[in-house]
């Protein structure tokens, strides 16, 4: 069983790197760009199953409308606002900067995704206004019922410590603010985008002011700039010399067309076009599971290769069983990998760190077992050195 008592601290003793001035940065990104426009997604270091794997994946991406790339792994559960996973990797990226100076609004935030996935599933079912007023009713009077409705104890615990004062950063009662404007809402209740945000103008607030150091990250399997959107709007893009790349070409204009500056390029995770150790810190969501076991261990070591000090990695589909369960899908992979030969496979490259069952840690931190997918892990990694 992964542990469940999980910090965001790394393991190993971090080297922070103090931010060289702005077009530094910029040019840096445009290296990486300009590196993968090179670097043909048919390197000629991978084997010709391998080139006829990236092929098929290219095309299982490339039928869509990029309008639909540009929306669809940003909403409902999948939305990095309130997405847990979404969540850690901001998380992952504050205490690479800050330590833990920010421990506490982190907790605060995660309750926060953990709420709002609760009420979205309510909003998602049969109820309407009439439920949602009854849920803020119970909530002030401290009740865990309304109206025959259960209401989980970490909402409960949650709503009591609402507004909360963490440093100089006040946390507002969110929910006495999102339930108010669900019962006055004419049609279904819904989550509204100025509720959603809560925390983007909290941690805009709250970091705003801090001394500007600086790390190099890069994200395999940017999408349209899925995470990147939210790292940018909660203040995090400042500190960051970042750049992303992804296999689908429409996924990169949509990126480069709502981040101009940022360095998004075309790559492939099994030829990343970058020299050893280029960046600080590396990141990737619901990347792995979708490629052949044999192209997997080589974006893993890739992975490992480009970075020098951390890796946060997302799996959707993961299991405590011994063997990788493999499951082809049209042009793709749906696997369900394992856990221990995952993190056994990181460790013979050279990281290790935290393997962390979402609902696991969700259940044993805050009590909520509302997680809508029970084979959710993140890896926390540092670099062995």
């Amino acid at each position: 069983m992964a542990a469940a008592g999980f910090s965001l601290r790394l393991v190993a003793k971090r080297t922070r790197m103090l931010a060289g001035n702005r077009a530094d940065f910029k040019e840096k990104s445009a290296l990486f760009a300009v590196r993968c426009a090179r670097n043909s997604v048919n390197d000629d270091a991978m084997d010709d199953s391998l080139k006829r794997e990236t092929e098929k994946l290219i095309k299982s991406w490339m039928q869509y409308d990029e309008a639909i790339l540009r929306d669809y792994l940003v909403e409902d559960v999948e939305d990095p606002r309130i997405n847990v996973q979404s969540i850690l990797t901001r998380h992952f990226l504050i205490d690479a900067l800050f330590g833990d100076r920010f421990a506490a609004l982190m907790e605060h935030e995660l309750r926060f995704g953990m709420v709002m996935n609760w009420l979205l599933k309510l909003a998602k079912s049969a109820v309407g206004t009439e439920d949602f007023q009854a849920i803020h009713h119970a909530l002030r009077q401290g009740a865990d019922n309304a109206e025959g409705l259960l209401i989980p104890q970490f909402v409960l615990q949650t709503f009591a410590a609402l507004p909360a004062k963490v440093g100089k950063t006040v946390v507002p009662n969110y929910l006495d603010g999102l339930l108010s404007d669900a019962v006055s809402a004419s049609e279904k209740p819904a989550l509204e985008a100025r509720n959603l945000a809560a925390f983007e103008v909290l941690w805009q607030e709250a970091l705003q002011k801090e001394q500007r150091q600086g790390i190099s990250v890069l994200e395999a399997a940017c999408g349209s700039a899925n995470d990147y959107r939210f790292i940018h709007a909660y203040g995090l893009g400042g500190w960051l010399n970042y750049a992303g790349f992804d296999l689908c070409e429409k996924n990169i204009r949509n990126a480069r067309v709502l981040f101009p500056k940022v360095g998004f390029a075309v790559g492939n995770v099994m030829a990343i076009a970058s020299p050893d150790k280029t960046f600080d810190y590396c990141f990737a969501q619901d990347l792995l599971e979708h490629l052949s076991v044999e192209a997997m261990e080589l974006a893993v070591a890739e992975l490992c290769r480009v970075t020098r000090q951390g890796l946060c990695l997302g799996f959707f589909n993961m299991h405590e069983g011994e063997d990788h369960v493999v499951r082809p899908v049209d042009d793709y992979h749906w696997n369900t990998l394992s856990m221990a030969r995952t993190r056994d496979l990181f460790e013979q490259l050279g990281f290790a760190g935290q393997m962390v069952h979402i609902d696991t840690f969700l259940k044993w931190r805050f009590g909520c077992e509302e997680t809508h997918n029970k084979n959710a892990y993140t890896f926390v990694l540092s670099a062995q050195c």
